[in-house]
């Protein structure tokens, strides 16, 4: 006995179904994010809405390079050599002359001959001070004199200052001795990261970074960050070797970073692949951008539907960032040209489309793969 099935509605339910997710692709499509200039940037700028920009071959001369890097010798050139300014942790020594005869720091004999006076004056090394968390040094019949924030020869002149009177004219001279808590750390892409004491002298930057091996990567792509303070500041390595004024003097506690490519960008879509990639300091314009992830997919990419987002900078100092979506029609010839001027941005991401025709073949495809079973086995059934 035969029994039929009504595999009809079954075929219709599976393929709405199947119509359903196929027609879901990853990301917007070109038309939603054209409509996305409707729509308010997000909960955390409320206020910017997204700005859409259609770029085309006669916009060349509008677009911005991004805002260069402030120079060392700018922001960082105004650091003393370690030694101009005792700080807390120093050591220092004190030597103390006094003319004959020398009654308070036991120097030799009075002599009362012509000439003698030099002769019999002898120096008073006091053990090695270190300057302590209040700042000052302890030296005997002085007291405790201050020493932070000081130079040597104020130091000198504070020791006199409060010996004159007690000691037979003073001399006073003071020395650094050491300073294991004045120093710049050197990390990153060097052969050794190393934590470098800084002398009297003053160590400039190439000074540390040649203490630390030298850096891994090529000059061209190296880049330095020197953090003092809350704040970092970044410069090509082969631009400070170029410009000698931002070979700067370091300070206490800088932290020298070496980055190689410390730059990225996301793609995402119909992409050759999907991924972040790293690019250097000196950076790269959206052609070079395209090539680094194999272009455009052949088959499934819309070449009209490329796009850029970035957070432009604020048009003020504190206020709001701004969204924009740069559009590029790989349709026009033209564009190429423009895309060997268009400069990529830290972070900026890289979205592709896809083509309508490919959303199309994908539902075909997904649907015959499915329909053809479900007609197998109906078939077989009925004939049972």
């Amino acid at each position: 006995m035969k029994r039929s099935f009504p595999a009809a509605p079954v075929v219709a339910i599976t393929a709405i179904t199947l119509s359903l997710t196929a027609c879901q692709p990853f990301g917007p499509s070109r038309n939603a994010v054209l409509r996305a200039a409707r729509v308010p940037a997000g909960p955390t700028d409320a206020a910017a809405s997204i700005k859409i920009v259609q770029l085309s071959a006669d916009m060349a001369s509008q677009l911005q390079r991004p805002p260069s890097w402030p120079a060392f010798a700018d922001v960082l050139g105004d650091a003393q050599p370690i030694g101009a300014a005792v700080g807390t942790g120093d050591a220092l020594e004190v030597t103390i002359w006094e003319a004959p005869p020398a009654t308070l720091f036991g120097g030799a004999a009075a002599d009362t001959r012509i000439g003698s006076a030099i002769s019999t004056s002898r120096p008073s090394t006091l053990p090695e001070m270190l300057v302590g968390p209040d700042g000052a040094i302890n030296v005997p019949f002085a007291g405790l004199v201050p020493a932070s924030g000081r130079t040597l020869r104020e130091i000198e002149g504070e020791i006199v200052r409060r010996l004159r009177g007690r000691a037979n004219a003073p001399q006073v001279l003071v020395r650094l001795v050491r300073n294991d808590t004045a120093t710049v750390t050197v990390v990153g892409d060097v052969n050794q990261s190393a934590r470098l004491p800084l002398s009297p002298r003053g160590e400039r930057l190439l000074d540390v970074l040649a203490q630390a091996g030298g850096v891994k990567p090529p000059v061209n792509l190296t880049t330095i960050q020197v953090t003092r303070g809350a704040n970092s500041y970044r410069m090509i390595l082969s631009d400070i070797i170029e410009r000698t004024e931002n070979n700067i003097l370091l300070s206490r506690n800088d932290v020298v970073t070496v980055l190689y490519q410390p730059y990225s960008f996301t793609v995402l879509g119909a992409a050759g692949r999907n991924d972040e990639i790293r690019f250097e300091a000196f950076g790269i314009t959206l052609s070079q951008a395209l090539g680094r992830f194999g272009g455009l997919q052949d088959g499934r990419a819309n070449p009209r539907g490329v796009f850029l987002f970035r957070w432009e900078a604020p048009t003020v100092p504190g206020g709001p960032r701004t969204p924009v979506i740069y559009s590029f029609d790989l349709k026009d010839p033209a564009v190429f040209f423009l895309a060997q001027q268009f400069r990529m941005n830290d972070r900026d991401l890289i979205y592709i489309t896809n083509a309508p025709v490919s959303e199309l073949q994908r539902f075909v495809g997904i649907v015959s793969q499915t329909l053809l079973p479900i007609a197998t086995v109906t078939t077989v059934i009925q004939q049972n």
